[in-house]
């Protein structure tokens, strides 16, 4: 038996107990990793650039991509380096920072698709009164607003989390510090306080989810009145990646923390951790430059300008 006062380190779950098997994780979370890094890279250096780019829709897509390349640099190079070198051990400290980061840039994510959701809206919607509602300092506030709301929803739940008696051990039975499993560590009923907050949490996010389902909803009503192809096309074209980024986020998370325990597994949660905390940051780069013209042209210009002073 030990408590949280006493715990100096956790031990990670490892992905394989052979060498090889270690290796071959290491080479695949690596791939994904150097994809996710090049992916956001390209679309901040592209937006940052390119003063075609400079409108709300890409100063939000470039906060985005701040924000995917944080949160799989929280997790995914500490869980690298167990792999490389056959560790498991993450100090307290690291763990609670691991925490702290992964919620912070998750949330902000969240909040940062709520608000190009609102985005979308008022350019399909409102086109009009598009350029006086969403003004820079409009936008630099609803930016600020989603990183600040992650920051204090990080906070809250890592100091709380972490503030738990911990009298199980100290092996998360996880490739990072994740609070459903730190959680499983705590002493009898004395993580009920943290559930509250997690309840609390999702009804946020249902709340958040409900805002932008309807406003998808009247973004396609209007989409189809448009009465050409063409425009139709330009449309779709804008809301598209965006609905698929949040499908994957949402889809994934809610699998992660709200399926049933009787389903549950080691196995299980190990691929669902990953779909949610790995696979998103790497994959938000294509989906978003699958359909963006503009985007695509950017990173056109900007690769040409590249090998052209290599020469």
């Amino acid at each position: 038996m030990s408590n949280s006062s006493s715990l100096n380190e956790f031990l990670l779950l490892a992905f394989a107990g052979t060498r090889e098997l270690q290796l071959l994780h290491f080479s695949l979370f690596l791939g994904i990793y150097l994809a996710a890094l090049l992916g956001n890279s390209l679309i901040i250096t592209a937006v940052a650039c390119d003063h075609h780019l400079h409108t709300p829709m890409y100063f939000f897509l470039l906060n985005l991509s701040v924000l995917d390349l944080g949160s799989i640099s929280t997790t995914v190079p500490k869980s690298m380096a167990n792999s490389l070198w056959d560790i498991k051990a993450i100090s307290y400290l690291g763990c609670a920072a691991q925490v702290f980061f992964l919620l912070f840039f998750i949330s902000a994510e969240y909040s940062l698709l709520t608000v190009m959701a609102y985005d979308r809206f008022v350019a399909i919607c409102r086109p009009l009164h598009y350029g006086t509602i969403m003004g820079s300092r409009a936008c630099v506030k609803m930016a600020a607003s989603a990183w600040a709301s992650g920051f204090l929803y990080a906070l809250l739940h890592t100091a709380n989390t972490f503030s738990i008696p911990l009298c199980q051990g100290n092996v998360v039975d996880q490739f990072f510090c994740e609070i459903p499993k730190i959680l499983k560590l705590s002493c009898s009923d004395s993580y009920l306080r943290e559930v509250g907050l997690l309840v609390v949490s999702m009804c946020l996010g249902f709340g958040c989810s409900v805002f932008i389902v309807v406003s998808y909803v009247q973004i396609f009503t209007a989409v189809l009145r448009i009465p050409s192809e063409q425009g139709r096309h330009k449309a779709f074209s804008m809301c598209l990646p965006h609905l698929a980024v949040v499908s994957l986020f949402v889809s994934t998370g809610m699998f992660a923390y709200l399926k049933p325990p009787s389903i549950s597994s080691p196995a299980l949660d190990l691929v669902v951790a990953v779909l949610y905390s790995v696979v998103p940051p790497a994959v938000n780069p294509l989906i978003y430059s699958m359909r963006n013209k503009e985007l695509k042209e950017a990173l056109r210009k900007m690769i040409q300008l590249v090998l052209v002073l290599q020469q």
